[in-house]
């Protein structure tokens, strides 16, 4: 069956992530094992809970403070936080755009307030963007929809909501557990990865 719709992963896929800044800019403020706590792959449950809106930034600033046995400022907090987010090349949002002509073009992403918020803010500075109208039908941002990948009920849900088919939507993302959460519920997937990026959504909608 054709593909008609296509649900896209953020970071990584649209915009470029470095984990290993993030890292490093709380190991700086005294944080040490931040990387045992937060990774691509795996996080520790406060994390969980601060990307499906259960605990406020106040809340996530305190409680990951703790973990890491440092105390700074929110200001201070929030930059190394945010030191991952680094650009959205134009022609990404531009390919997206060109799908849009012909697909139904869905965004869900794994994210949380403080990185929604520079997310926003890098839109605004490298690409003149204030929101994403235009390049997408509808907008999934974790801590707003409460669910996350790769929960199946997560992918049920906009399927649902939406009348989408499994059977003719595809689902980009970067990481192998939520490509994995995307497969239980019948959808196609594209794993984005060095090796291919998000420009192979061509390939695989063309079969």
């Amino acid at each position: 069956m054709p593909i008609k719709n296509i649900i896209f992963d953020l970071g990584g896929v649209i915009i470029n992530i470095d984990y290993n800044r993030t890292f490093e800019a709380f190991r700086k403020l005294g944080g040490l094992h931040f990387d045992a706590l937060y990774s691509k792959s795996k996080q520790d449950d406060l994390f969980d809970q601060y990307e499906i809106g259960k605990i406020s930034s106040h809340e996530f600033r305190s409680a990951l403070q703790k973990k890491l046995c440092i105390t700074i400022n929110d200001e201070e907090f929030d930059r190394a936080w945010n030191a991952m987010l680094l650009d959205i090349p134009e022609e990404r949002l531009d390919f997206i755009k060109s799908l849009k002509t012909t697909y139904k073009i869905f965004l869900f992403s794994n994210t949380n307030e403080i990185h929604l918020k520079e997310l926003f803010n890098i839109c605004q500075k490298q690409n003149g963007l204030n929101s994403f109208e235009g390049y997408f039908d509808k907008e999934y941002y974790s801590n707003i929809f409460g669910k996350r990948k790769p929960n199946a009920s997560a992918f049920a849900c906009i399927l649902a909501e939406n009348n989408l088919e499994a059977s003719e939507t595809l689902f980009v993302d970067d990481s192998w557990q939520h490509i994995l959460g995307a497969k239980e519920v019948g959808l196609h997937t594209l794993h984005v990865s060095k090796e291919k990026d998000i420009f192979e959504v061509s390939a695989v909608i063309s079969e």
